[in-house]
C-alpha cells in the first residue's frame, strides 16, 4: 500500500478519487503522461486495495475503497504514536504514560 502511495501521481488519483468515483479517462485527462502510464498507475493502487473498478460498457470507473485509507492512516498514526498523551506527574509522584 505505501509503495502504491509511494509516486506522486499516484497520490493525486488517491486525492481526486477522494472527490468522487471517476472514468479512468477522466483520471487520464488530468495529467500529462502517456495512457499505458496511466493505466499502470491506476494498476498499481488497485493491486495495492486502494481502488476498485467497476465496468460500464467500454467505460472503467475507479472507485477509492475507503477501509484500506483507513486502515493506512491508524497504521500511520499508531506508528506516530498520534493521540498518546503523556501524563506530568504530580511533585513526588513518577510519570505515567497513557496510550
Amino acid at each position: 500500500m505505501f509503495k502504491a502511495l509511494s509516486h506522486p501521481a499516484r497520490r493525486q488519483m488517491v486525492a481526486m478519487l477522494r472527490e468522487r468515483p471517476m472514468a479512468s479517462g477522466e483520471i487520464a485527462a488530468a495529467f500529462d503522461m502517456a495512457w499505458p502510464t496511466v493505466t499502470t498507475h491506476l494498476a498499481a493502487l488497485k493491486t495495492a486495495g486502494l481502488v476498485e473498478t467497476e465496468k460500464h460498457g467500454t467505460s472503467v470507473r475507479y472507485r477509492l475503497v475507503i477501509s484500506a485509507v483507513e486502515e493506512a492512516m491508524a497504521f500511520l498514526m499508531e506508528l506516530a504514536r498520534v493521540g498518546d498523551e503523556v501524563v506530568q506527574p504530580a511533585k513526588g509522584s513518577s510519570s505515567v504514560e497513557q496510550a
